[in-house]
């Protein structure tokens, strides 16, 4: 039996990915809940030892740190043979799609939600608008990306889709409007069994944020 332990917040996209990638796989694992509102030093001093920022997610596989959701994602799918992981080209379809993510909607979606959060506060005048612009760009490709297919895998989801989920779970939040493609495919990832909300993926564990 694999010993899994996957360090994240609710409020993370990023830890909400590797959350979701293993409850997909059905891989049991444990989460420990870290405050990432808090400041980085005060956070556990065995967390810190693993996460050479201090930033969530990290999984430890039989006490091997992993950090970089992306990175981890492509671990459980190659490692596992999950999730995209079965054949070559479902490993190369998820690295496109995480590559993609990262640099697209993965990165404007969570700079629109802090920016609602605090009001535009530290972001420079016509930020938000450029945000908004692009995060527009990005449901068009969503779209191409997707094509006629349920999900970003084809069937049945993948790494893919873990991570476009990260943050287009938030798009309320974030001020922004899904097209009716994104849409769709949000309502089948929300239908999905093995889905939970972030509190259910890391609930808050009474000795959470002690060094």
């Amino acid at each position: 039996m694999v010993d899994l332990v996957l360090y994240g917040h609710p409020d993370s996209g990023h830890a909400c990915k590797v959350a979701l990638a293993l409850s997909l796989a059905g891989l049991p694992y444990r989460a420990v809940w870290i405050d990432i509102w808090a400041d980085p030093a005060s956070r556990p001093a065995d967390f810190r030892r693993l996460s050479p920022f201090a930033e969530v997610p990290v999984l430890t596989i039989d006490g091997d740190p992993h950090v970089q959701s992306g990175a981890i994602l492509l671990e459980i799918a190659c490692r596992f043979r999950c999730l995209g992981g079965e054949s070559p080209a479902g490993i190369r379809r998820g690295r496109e799609i995480l590559m993609w993510e990262a640099n697209r909607i993965g990165m404007c979606l969570p700079q629109l939600k802090e920016a609602r959060r605090t009001r535009g506060k530290g972001f420079p005048l016509g930020a938000v608008d450029w945000l908004r612009m692009r995060f527009e760009a990005d449901c068009r490709r969503f779209g191409l990306l997707l094509g006629d297919a349920a999900f970003l895998h084809g069937e049945t989801p993948g790494i893919g889709d873990c991570a476009v989920w990260g943050y287009a779970q938030w798009l309320a939040e974030a001020g922004v409007e899904p097209t009716p493609v994104l849409q769709s495919w949000l309502g089948r990832m929300r239908n999905l069994p093995a889905m939970k909300s972030g509190t259910c993926f890391f609930p808050v564990h009474p000795d959470a944020g002690q060094a």
